[in-house]
């Protein structure tokens, strides 16, 4: 198979899974913006976005039982191709004891145009979610998305959801991205309002 990007990559002791660079924000502080790769990546940029079936080739190459976790994290939203990551989890945890999480920004029932995280059940064991920062208005400025203010209340309204699912959600937001006192209102909607945990990455 030619060389399209690196699909997984080596980063902090995980298996990291790149198998798309859609994103529907465009967020100020982005890595991708910063550098071409992270881990043991040479590019995280895909010349081309691989089939499921060359997904599946490419895990192949991997050895899956020295790592604890694969995480569905690359240079793009993970669920912009969520039936193909679900594919490839529900594979994962059939065959390996290994975890699996998703990074995402929230926004997967706006992207797929259905309730997602029902499909979640059984097959995904922590999903850690961008909220960034503290309001619609704030979080348009900052990440951009395509659908506007109202993106915010949709990752509000998908983390209420995906919580009665996986047994792991964790909110996020940048540090030095945000004012401190914006960290704090983030941190009361995860842990208060929403009751799913919060850090600072």
């Amino acid at each position: 198979m030619e060389y399209i990007g690196d699909v997984f990559y080596d980063y902090g002791g995980g298996l990291y899974a790149n198998i798309t660079n859609q994103c529907p924000c465009r967020c100020e502080f982005c890595i991708r913006d910063m550098v071409d790769s992270l881990g043991d990546a040479d590019s995280l940029w895909l010349k081309r976005e691989p089939s499921l079936e060359e997904i599946f080739e490419l895990l192949g190459e991997w050895n899956l039982n020295k790592y604890s976790e694969l995480v569905f994290c690359g240079y793009g939203e993970p669920t912009a191709r969520l039936d193909d990551l679900l594919a490839v989890a529900k594979h994962v945890k059939t065959n390996y004891n290994i975890k699996v999480r998703i990074n995402t920004n929230g926004l997967a029932d706006l992207l797929n145009g259905r309730e997602t995280a029902p499909e979640l059940a059984g097959v995904i064991d922590a999903v850690s979610i961008s909220l960034n920062t503290s309001d619609g208005a704030k979080y348009d400025a900052l990440c951009h998305p395509v659908y506007g203010e109202d993106a915010f209340g949709e990752i509000l309204e998908f983390t209420r959801k995906v919580k009665e699912y996986v047994p792991d959600v964790t909110m996020s937001v940048v540090g030095g991205t945000i004012p401190a006192v914006d960290v704090e209102k983030c941190r009361r909607i995860a842990t208060n309002d929403l009751g799913v945990k919060f850090r600072v990455r």
